[in-house]
């Protein structure tokens, strides 16, 4: 298993014959090495004057998981384009691709119309971009908070517990999340995905409320609560780097 270094990459080949390139970051507080994979490539941060070969060794060690994860996120997917003012574009919506167009008007706003979201921007369009990005993030987080309001009427009753609150944001790795003061959290590319995907993340991090880890127990919660967990598991496992590059696209730089 060869691996050699490129400038601020690692090019890690694996036992199978794939090249896999890695980013490396020394990092100030960092403590010990890391690896993490995110739609955006793999990465591995060390504390500052870690030998290379420690690095290297590293790497070598996690290859084959390294691998797994790379797959599981399908990563070789095509850089998408970047949004454009004035310039029409699709993308992905509640599982349908809809058309996203642009129009002048007196205040920014989106129209929801058959066809999909118009973004009404006044001139001049000097902040136009991240205003319009601004009203993209806050009209997926509805949708999300819409769809999440309605099925949880029927799981708290069901469960005999409820989060302490809702945060939905942009995630790199993550689709969703519970903290330890029951908060949960969700990503905001779920408005991308069909309705049952989010419905199996929201399922998931509600029966963490339950069983705090993935042990048989909590997977047979998962199973009572929502039986079509499987599918929309896999589904996210297969699509999930393409939706992720897509909420980056529509709503700018993402961190967990």
């Amino acid at each position: 298993m060869a691996q050699h270094l490129e400038g601020d990459w690692l090019e890690l080949s694996t036992a199978g014959g794939r090249l896999i390139r890695v980013l490396k970051t020394a990092h100030p507080r960092a403590r010990r090495l890391r690896l993490t994979v995110t739609p955006k490539g793999a990465r591995v941060t060390y504390p500052h004057g870690t030998h290379p070969a420690q690095v290297s060794a590293f790497l070598r060690s996690h290859a084959e998981w390294l691998e797994l994860k790379l797959d599981e996120l399908n990563l070789m997917v095509k850089p998408l384009p970047p949004l454009r003012l004035g310039y029409p574009c699709t993308f992905p919506l509640r599982g349908e691709l809809v058309e996203l167009d642009w129009a002048e008007g007196s205040y920014p706003k989106i129209e929801s119309h058959a066809e999909g979201l118009t973004l009404v921007i006044p001139r001049p369009h000097t902040r136009a971009l991240p205003i319009a990005r601004g009203l993209l993030a806050s009209y997926l987080e509805a949708q999300i908070r819409r769809d999440v309001s309605r099925w949880m009427a029927g799981y708290v009753p069901q469960l005999g517990l409820a989060p302490t609150s809702l945060r939905i944001r942009p995630m790199k790795s993550l689709w969703g999340s519970l903290d330890t003061r029951d908060r949960i959290n969700l990503d905001l590319a779920l408005a991308l995905a069909p309705p049952a995907a989010l419905r199996y993340v929201l399922a998931h991090e509600l029966c963490h409320l339950k069983v705090r880890n993935h042990s048989p127990r909590f997977w047979a919660q998962v199973e009572n609560l929502f039986p079509d967990w499987r599918e929309q598991r896999a589904w996210l496992r297969q699509q999930g780097a393409v939706l992720k590059a897509e909420l980056d696209r529509l709503v700018g730089d993402v961190a967990d």
